[in-house]
Order: structure tokens, then sequence, then C-alpha cells
């Protein structure tokens, strides 16, 4: 009994040694983490809409061992990339920064490990894993200026896509600013219809824009190959040779011919003045005009007009021109033709189709007049609208005014509410057209959303949005446009998601840009081409009021 006692007392001895030691045994004392922030939010789960400048502050309840925060508190990227970081103990809390700003739009990982010891030699109880995401860089990459220095700096520099960059033997505007030879026919037009902005508010001298213009009406007189009139989608530089679009449209593209004389027309009303230059400019355009046989694209005089034809393959495209998309100047210029007019029964038929071109429903909130369901790409609302005034233009099947303004607040609510939760959307990133994307050229709508923002879809749009618009302006030039200002101008688009920015400019995209802003601040477009008394003639026929 005796040895029991003494075997009890000599095992609670240890038992109470055991516990005395305790404090002293490294593994045992808890070292964790009390308090995490992450640019100013404190113990969340997951951090989103990060300033890419990221900066941690770890609390720890212990001091830290500094020799072991390297291996054991990283910052990766969702790919497993390890991010360099500084580290700045202060006391219990360890500050975090990495060397650069980190990616914009980007998933990381911010990793504490087990192996982090305090300074006193205890390991962290336990590791965590923190989910950061960023949003953009907030800071301004150029300084404030006025919005109205704003709407001319981007003017002026778009600009120089067309007059520094057009081709040195025609003139004419480049497909893109990769092109090479390749000029294009419709973005001529809209080439044209910038110079004369651009000689409105002193870009270039006046004398000047009128011998480019001569020197791209010459081309297109005596060099470019014309189909009844009616010119390629895409041309030579050099020669005036037909470039094929496609195998089989590789002769006329009626279409493109519309932008074409929207431009070459609004020349003409512009430039009035006595001077031999100016007079023999308005005489070559008449000419042009006058030779284009828009009837003949009715092809054995149906009631509709057809995109295309090939001296290869005659009308094997097949593309009738039916509403509602970019077409109305088609329209309206064949109908105003002097010399080749089509009639309002070949406008109903055709371009109405018999009414069906009608739509009625509400996207967004928004009832859309005409057109695809959610209004379709925005270029819809631009091409035939650079001329062509919507405002207080009416007729059987809408009001266009409407119908402009509409399509653009679904498009603007759409990106808004971002339902494919692609990165960046928001009401001041918006606006989806056709361009350029990271996984090729596509017409970006709310039907085809490939979170791909093209900037001509929201600025082109001012005159109908201004205060969206000019939200959009702010974003893609103050906080984008490190990214995306550049020699002509902002890229054709990008891909916050995938951090794709486009390399290339597009001339289609390029002077909606310059003419609408213009068409914003005094209408100067607008009233020049709703001032020609042949489109006044055409719009009367075809049963519009304006």
């Amino acid at each position: 009994m005796k040895q029991w006692i003494c075997f009890l007392l000599y095992i609670g001895i240890g038992i109470f040694s055991s516990c005395g030691s305790k404090e002293n045994d490294p593994v045992s004392v808890t070292f964790q983490l009390e308090e995490i922030e992450i640019n100013g939010e404190t113990n969340a789960s997951s951090y989103t809409n990060v300033d890419p400048n990221l900066y941690v502050a770890l609390t720890f309840s212990d001091n830290v061992d500094q020799s072991t925060l390297q291996n054991n508190i990283t910052l990766r990227t969702s790919t497993g990339r390890s991010v360099k970081l500084t580290y700045n103990i202060q006391d219990k809390t360890v500050i975090i920064q990495p060397t650069t700003p980190l990616v914009s739009f980007t998933s990381y990982q911010l990793i504490i490990n087990t192996g982090l010891r305090s300074a006193s030699g205890h390991r962290i109880s336990t590791g965590k894993v923190y989910a950061i995401s960023t949003g953009i860089d907030p800071a301004d990459k150029f300084p404030r200026i006025s919005d109205e220095e704003l709407l001319t700096l981007v003017q002026k520099q778009t600009f120089s896509y067309f007059w520094d960059f057009g081709h040195p033997v025609s003139g004419m505007a480049r497909e893109r600013s990769s092109s090479g030879d390749i000029v294009t026919t419709g973005g001529t037009g809209f080439g044209i219809m910038s110079m004369i902005v651009a000689v409105e508010r002193q870009f270039i001298d006046r004398e000047a824009a009128v011998d480019r213009l001569l020197k791209i009406v010459h081309f297109l007189r005596d060099n470019a190959t014309s189909y009844q009139g009616a010119f390629a989608h895409w041309i030579n530089g050099n020669t005036g040779q037909t470039q094929p679009f496609s195998e089989k449209d590789n002769g006329a593209d009626l279409v493109e011919t519309s932008f074409l004389f929207q431009g070459l027309l609004t020349a003409r009303q512009y430039f009035t003045g006595e001077d031999p230059e100016e007079t023999a400019l308005r005489e070559l355009i008449t000419g042009l005009w006058e030779a284009v046989d828009w009837s003949w694209f009715r092809r054995n005089n149906e009631e509709v007009l057809y995109w295309h034809w090939s001296p290869d393959y005659a009308w094997e495209m097949n593309h009738k021109i039916r509403g509602w998309n970019e077409c109305l100047i088609t329209y309206v210029l064949a109908a105003s033709s002097p010399t080749f007019p089509i009639s309002k029964a070949v406008y109903d038929n055709g371009w109405a189709d018999n009414g069906n071109m009608r739509n009625g429903a509400s996207y967004q909130g928004f009832t859309l007049p005409l057109g695809p369901d959610h209004g379709g790409p925005m270029f819809f609302a631009h091409y035939s609208f650079l001329g062509l005034n919507p405002n207080g233009l009416k007729d059987t099947y809408a009001d266009y005014g409407e119908q402009n303004r509409n399509h653009t607040l679904i498009n603007y609510s759409y990106c808004v509410d971002n339902p494919q939760g692609y990165s960046g959307y928001s009401e001041h990133c918006w606006g989806l057209t056709a361009s350029d994307g990271n996984n090729g050229y596509s017409a970006h709508s709310p039907t085809n959303d490939k979170g791909v923002i093209t900037p001509t879809a929201a600025l082109s749009s001012i005159p109908y949005t201004p205060e969206e618009s000019m939200a959009a302006l702010h974003f893609f030039y103050y906080k984008l446009g490190d990214k995306l200002w550049k020699q002509y101008g902002f890229i054709d688009a990008f891909n916050l998601t995938e951090q794709w920015y486009a390399g290339d400019f597009l001339a289609i995209d390029q002077g909606p840009i310059i003419i609408m802003i213009e068409n914003h601040r005094t209408g100067l477009i607008w009233d020049l081409f709703m001032g020609i008394p042949e489109i006044q003639a055409g719009l009367t026929k075809l049963g519009f009021t304006y």
C-alpha cells in the first residue's frame, strides 16, 4: 500500500511537472493570426475589386520570426505563379506589398503556411488562404482636363488615323492599322466626314483637306474598279483593283458604297467655295454620285436591293438588304439618286420587309421599335446616322430617335447588369459592337457577349446617352488610358477578363467616334447631310418626316 501511494505521488509529481513546463513547449503555445486588413477591409474571407496597389497588414498574437516570412507568407496567381513581395515588420504586424502593382481584374491567393514562427519559436497554429481578386487601378493615368478639352483631344488624336495614316497613293483610309495597301470604301466615307470635322476644329487647313479629297475622288474615278458605279468593300490603294473580301465577295458592295457616298455628299455640301479646287471637287463628287445605278441592284427589278454583285459569281452571294441593321442609308441614297432611283415600294417591301423589321418588345426596361432581340451590335445606331439625324426622323415604322436611344440604353443596361460576370463591366465600362476580340472579329452584342468592350460603341453613342457615354470616356481615358490610349486614339477593343488588348485600329470604328462626338457637340455633320436637296427629296419620297 505504501508502495502504491509512493507510485501515485510519483505520477502526480510527473503530471504536475509536465503541466508546469507546458508554457515552454514550442508546439503547445498558441501563435495565431488575429487580424488581416487588405486595402482597408478587415477580416473578410475573400476580397474582391481590390486596388492592384495591394496593401496587406497581418497582425499576429506575437512578434514574427522574420527569417520564416518569405517562404510562408506568399501571394500567387490562379496559375500558381509567385508574386514578388516586400515584408515590413512592425511589432506584431507584418506589412506586405507587391514590388509592382498587381494585374487588374485578376485572381490571386494570399497563403499563410504553418511553417511561420513567432520570434520566440512557436509555430503558427493553423494555415490560412485568402482569395483576392483585383479591380481597376483607380489612379488617373493622365492629368485631368475639362470635358470639352477631352472631347477635342479624342477627336484630334483619332483623326490622325485618317490623316497621318491615310494611304499615300489613293488618300483613302486603310482598313486597319495592319492592312498595308488594303483600303476600305466605307471607312473612307467615314474618314471624309472626319476631315470636315477636322477643318472646323482647325486640326488641318481647309486647303489641305481639299487636296486630300481631290486625291481620293480622282483615284475613285480614274483608278478604282467600279461596277455599275458601285465600289468594292476593299480596294488596293496603289492600283485601284478590287481586293476580295471573301471568295465570292469580289465585286460591288452596295452598302460600303453607301457609306462612301454619305461622306462624299457631305463634303460636297461643305466645300462650297468658288475657287477652282472646291468647284472641281463638287463636280467630281456629283459625277461619281450620278454614276451609281442603284436600281440595277434590284436584280431583275425585284422589290429589294441586293448587297453584292461579282463579275465572276454574279448574284451568288444572294444577300438581300433587309432591316433592321446598319443599312438604312443605302435605301435613303437609292431613293435620293437623281439618275437611278428606287421607289417607295422597294423600301417598304425590301428594306422594311412589309413591316417584319418591327420588334416592339421590351429589353432591360426599354421598348425597342425595330430590329433583333436586345437591339444587336451598336453600329446599327451609328453607321447610317453619321449623316442622317435621327432626332425627329420618323416614318411608318419607327421614331428613329427613340430607336437609337433605346437601343443604346439596352446595350448600356445589359453591361451594367453583366449577367455573364465578365470583369470590368459597369456603368463606366460598357459598349458591345462589332470589333476585334481575343478570339477574332465578331459582332458583339447582348446576345453575342464574349467579354469584349469596344470603345466606339459607347463613345459614338454620345448623342443618344451623353452622361453614360461621358462616364465611359472618363474611364477609358483616365483609368485605362495606359492600356487603351495610343497613337490613333483608343485601340479597337479589350477584354478585361482575359487581360487582352487589341493591337489594331479599324477605320470603321475610329471614324464614328470623331463624327458622332461632333454631332453631339454642334450637329455639324447632321446639318450638312440633312441639308442636301437630293436627300431631302429622297426622304420625302420614302414617307419620312424630319
